[in-house]
């Protein structure tokens, strides 16, 4: 099996080069770290080119023989790491957005507006994906879906539902003039608590931007606001917080 012992080696540097949004989306390659991170992307079908084991570690149980991997010293993890403690494994796989054909008319799908905080998104994605929603759409202006703190934070939740890019506008429009969802937003204007609307049949659930909130146009959009009531002293939650809570209250009401 081949080592790679040298962070001069032309691979190693090139995949280094993947920490950047521009590398990636020109390369369409991008990195991931951690042996769970790495299990999840391969049974969810990933394409990979490269699987990088650290040079001793036993290999995995789940990891088949005809697997791409390459052993590598700890110099090399650390270079391609974005951690202070690199872990065992990396890999480097093939980005690919699952965008549906139709969107189902009793389906849950949550809205990213602006949310620039990558531990956010990939906080939210992880939450849709236990929550069972049926996608999570990054609107314009939000964090990188392949950051690699978006992609930890997603804690391989990235792997078990389709998340896309939309321009949210465009998109929320086109659903609109089909009559197939309810836009629920998340602001103080013309707002409801979030426990006394419904969210049942089609929704669309925005989470707007932390600092801003949701933008004017998806604000003109949206068929129904709500916000979350606040008994102590702080004046809002983070948006991540936030929209669990909401994404909860939805399914709650959903599954009953």
């Amino acid at each position: 099996m081949e080592v790679i012992t040298s962070v001069q080696n032309p691979r190693v540097k090139q995949w280094a080069k993947l920490h950047t949004r521009k590398e990636r989306e020109k390369s369409g390659w991008f990195l991931i770290e951690g042996p769970h991170l790495v299990e999840e992307a391969y049974k969810s079908g990933a394409v990979f080119e490269a699987i990088l084991l650290e040079e001793g570690i036993d290999w995995p149980t789940w990891l088949p023989a005809s697997a791409p991997v390459l052993y590598v010293t700890r110099p090399v993890l650390e270079k391609l790491s974005e951690t202070k403690t690199p872990q065992t494994m990396a890999a480097v796989i093939r980005m690919q957005e699952t965008i549906p054909s139709e969107l189902p008319r009793d389906g849950f799908w949550l809205l990213l507006d602006r949310v620039q905080d990558p531990g956010n998104v990939g906080t939210l994605i992880r939450t849709a994906d236990a929550a069972g929603l049926n996608g999570v759409i990054l609107g314009d202006g939000s964090a990188d879906l392949y950051n690699g703190k978006t992609v930890r934070s997603t804690m391989g939740s990235l792997f078990h539902l389709p998340v896309w890019r939309e321009n949210l506008p465009d998109f929320v429009t086109r659903i609109r003039e089909q009559e197939i969802a309810r836009v629920i937003g998340t602001s103080l204007q013309e707002s409801k608590r979030y426990t006394d609307v419904s969210y049942t049949g089609a929704v669309l659930l925005v989470i707007g931007n932390e600092g801003s909130g949701m933008s004017e146009e998806m604000l003109a959009l949206a068929d129904q606001n709500v916000i979350i009531p606040m008994y102590g002293q702080a004046e809002s939650l983070n948006a991540a917080v936030a929209g669990s809570v909401v994404i909860y209250e939805a399914v709650r009401q959903r599954r009953v």
